[in-house]
């Protein structure tokens, strides 16, 4: 190997270990925060658009703790344990695409609902409701993990690649069905259709005759969502091509500074991706003030009460006024 090839994975294992150590612990942060908070506020209860976020931030969760963390074990520390365990190696390759397909879909799914709650029709905003939001959570959850089991059976550990996929068909599966339509073109084009229809809706909204209350909640949840989305399309698309030249092009092992360099690219590519589910509950506070008002309510509010508790200085009674208070920030 070339002094070129080993300087570029040198930079390869740096930027995976410190890039990604970045990107986990602060979206598990982020998505603990995230659910505390929508899950605290009252305003955020009963809306279909909330039970999207929660359940997102839940997958993501799991995306960063198990995918994303043996990601950085094999890239950044070279102990990759899908090239020694069979049954690992095919039930990360499950775990991977499950949770990333499902992210995906309740992510169309929330810019799908806010389309119809800001909808003037009124069949439409009856399309809007948290049993609809729960079964197409579940079904979404069914149906990946379903689809994964049979791409996992055709994964093999080979000494010419390790643990990988060698059918042909599958192979070709997934490089143009999966990553091109299922993990890019079908998410990115739904959730940015529809989230530039319910951005449209809100700014009809004003002329509607409903409680400013739920204006505000319309127009605060749909600012998020087309961040949220946006955020989707810059951080998944990069990936996507990356992951469909390295299953269609073939690169031989003796041109070690062309390996070297597609390992670099997939490094960051991925780092790219990984961020997307890592940084909903930042984008959530940079899109809306209102939001970042009630985080900081939340967490300065409950660090007074919890002080207070300690302290015994108000009475029982003043304690629950303030709980309610606390559950009806706005």
């Amino acid at each position: 190997m070339t002094s070129l090839a080993q300087s570029i994975l040198l930079a390869s294992q740096q930027f995976t270990i410190y890039v990604s150590f970045i990107i986990l612990f602060s979206g598990v942060a982020g998505h603990l925060c995230n659910i505390f908070v929508l899950l605290k506020l009252k305003i955020f209860r009963g809306n279909p658009a909330t039970t999207y976020l929660i359940a997102e931030s839940i997958v993501n969760l799991f995306q960063m703790l198990i995918p994303f963390t043996t990601r950085i074990a094999i890239n950044g520390f070279a102990n990759d344990l899908t090239q020694t365990s069979l049954l690992w190696c095919k039930l990360r390759s499950v775990f991977a695409q499950s949770s990333t397909l499902i992210s995906l879909s309740i992510v169309c799914f929330a810019a799908i609902d806010q389309y119809f709650s800001t909808s003037y029709r009124p069949y439409l905003r009856r399309a809007s409701s948290p049993r609809i939001a729960q079964g197409s959570i579940i079904i979404a959850i069914l149906l990946w993990i379903l689809h994964g089991i049979p791409v996992a059976i055709f994964f093999e550990i080979r000494s010419s690649s390790g643990c990988n996929l060698y059918n042909l068909g599958i192979v070709n599966y997934v490089a143009y069905v999966y990553y091109l339509f299922l993990t890019g073109t079908i998410p990115i084009t739904i959730s940015t259709l529809f989230a530039i229809l319910a951005y449209r809706n809100v700014r009809r909204i004003i002329r509607r005759q409903i409680p400013i209350r739920r204006r505000k909640l319309d127009q605060q949840l749909t600012a998020m969502i087309i961040v949220r989305v946006a955020f989707l399309v810059v951080t998944t698309l990069p990936y996507v091509l990356q992951r469909i030249y390295s299953y269609v092009v073939y690169v031989s092992k003796e041109d070690a500074v062309h390996r070297a360099a597609i390992q670099l690219v997939g490094a960051i590519t991925i780092s790219f991706f990984y961020m997307n589910y890592s940084g909903s509950f930042y984008l959530f506070l940079i899109s809306s003030a209102r939001y970042r008002r009630q985080v900081r309510n939340v967490f300065v509010r409950g660090c007074r009460m919890d002080r207070t508790r300690r302290n015994q200085i108000a009475p029982r009674t003043q304690v629950s006024s303030d709980a309610y208070d606390l559950q009806s920030i706005s």
